[in-house]
């Protein structure tokens, strides 16, 4: 079954941005982009550090600690530190909200 989560308002994060999300004792990251958004896992997988904190530059996060880049549309590495995908989760906005899909993730 779908579950879709509420996880932040849309205008609460400015455009090439990312904002950390907590639920169910996990942490994500939810990016907007050109008023496209996207979520990913919150944690860094080279060090597990808090990918709400990295700079957005397109479709890119790059971590605060090392650099490590990941594509957020697909959650591939960019390169060194890097090495291990970042799971991504579909995403929408519905009346002004963004909402992330979790489900089957847990």
């Amino acid at each position: 079954m779908t579950q879709w989560i509420d996880a932040v308002a849309l205008d609460e994060i400015d455009d090439e941005d990312v904002m950390r999300f907590d639920h169910g004792g996990r942490t994500f990251a939810i990016y907007r982009v050109d008023d496209e958004v996207f979520a990913s896992d919150g944690l860094c997988t080279h060090e597990q550090v808090h990918l709400g904190d990295g700079l957005v530059m397109g479709h890119v996060i790059e971590c605060p600690k090392h650099n490590g880049r990941f594509d957020i549309r697909d959650g591939r590495p960019l390169g060194a530190p890097v090495c291990v995908k970042l799971a991504t989760y579909p995403a929408k906005v519905e009346d002004g909200r963004i909402l992330i899909e979790i489900s089957g993730k847990l």
